[in-house]
């Protein structure tokens, strides 16, 4: 006799990309009309928002031309999607599991993923950022977006920055990468997306979490590794959160001693990896003096990786959000959803 399997939709959540030289400026407009990116009134945000995408319009596509003249964020996102279909339904008996993907900033938009799920009228709605730290800019963005488009209930799986299968596949990439490049004396520098000083110092746990991450991903190396933390991709007037990857990456020419740069905060790659990390950076090493410049992969569809998140969902299903021992974030870091609560062990 055959039983009937519960229908779960998976969203999985992403900044986005533009697909092609004509989504550039309106892509750009979206993200700096977003409020957890310029946190100014929206009699301000808009017109500035449009100038802003305006002026930086021509050196994004021609950025965006080095890659194809797009983003290949959704293309990515999409074989993840894909992958983790296949691993959950492949790993259940009880549960027909669907993936959808909702773009914060183009498409397909938080709207058009949040329509496709009603369509689908599933018994269950699991959320999966795919920002392994969570931030107010990043994750609570995405999450708020989502709650406008969908009024059913939904379970949110956020803050994975510690699980052990994400930290496995960075670990993997990064032996791998150094052993084929002849295991030359390197600095193993995690670059992480930025943020500004005053967002980290309203409670937002990203700084916190991608701190643990880059600790448990060393541990898990083992002894005798030379490893630090930085953040990229810095723009406008305010302080930022640091050390600045360009500083480090000079203090290394400094030191005269190689770079293995893993992008921590990222699971796809895109432009603040294949233009900013392999040409910008790659390019500062070189004039810095710096003797190897290595750049590891990002995890994409890695199957510990995709392993991992097929946990993450799991667990939320079940009811439990937590991941692994400890707490979650400390209670100063108020934005953290999770702030302060005790792990199921």
């Amino acid at each position: 006799m055959s039983t009937i399997r519960r229908k779960v939709a998976v969203v999985l959540f992403n900044l986005g990309g533009p697909d092609g030289p004509q989504a550039v400026r309106p892509f750009l407009k979206n993200l700096f009309s977003d409020p957890s990116i310029v946190g100014a009134p929206t009699f301000i945000r808009r017109p500035l928002a449009a100038l802003i995408s305006r002026l930086r319009e021509n050196s994004a596509i021609r950025n965006y031309a080095t890659m194809g003249g797009a983003s290949p964020l959704l293309p990515e996102t999409t074989a993840q999607a894909e992958a983790l279909e296949a691993e959950l339904n492949e790993r259940s008996t009880e549960c027909e599991f669907k993936t959808f993907i909702a773009m914060r900033y183009w498409g397909p938009s938080t709207q058009q993923a949040a329509d496709a799920v009603r369509r689908y009228q599933p018994d269950k709605v699991v959320l999966l950022p795919l920002y392994p730290q969570y931030s107010t800019a990043t994750t609570g963005s995405s999450l708020a977006a989502w709650h406008e488009a969908y009024e059913g209930d939904s379970q949110t799986s956020c803050c994975w920055y510690d699980n052990e299968h994400f930290i496995e596949a960075h670990a993997q990439l990064i032996k791998a990468t150094w052993e084929a490049a002849g295991k030359p004396r390197v600095r193993l520098l995690f670059s992480a997306h930025g943020l500004p000083k005053r967002v980290v110092a309203g409670g937002d746990p990203y700084q916190w979490q991608v701190e643990n991450t880059c600790a448990r991903v060393a541990d898990r190396l083992g002894p005798g590794w030379d490893w630090t933390i930085c953040y990229q991709s810095r723009v406008g007037p305010l302080k930022w959160i640091g050390p600045a990857t360009p500083d480090v990456i000079r203090a290394a020419g400094t030191d005269g001693i190689g770079l293995l740069v893993d992008p921590i905060a990222f699971v796809s790659e895109h432009i603040e990896t294949l233009v900013e990390l392999d040409r910008d950076y790659a390019e500062l090493a070189k004039s810095a003096g710096v003797p190897v410049y290595l750049r590891v992969p990002t995890v994409r569809v890695t199957p510990v990786f995709i392993h991992g998140l097929a946990t993450v969902v799991e667990h939320s299903l079940s009811g439990d959000r937590m991941q692994a021992d400890g707490i979650r974030c400390p209670a100063a870091f108020g934005r953290c959803p999770l702030s302060g609560v005790d792990r199921a062990v």
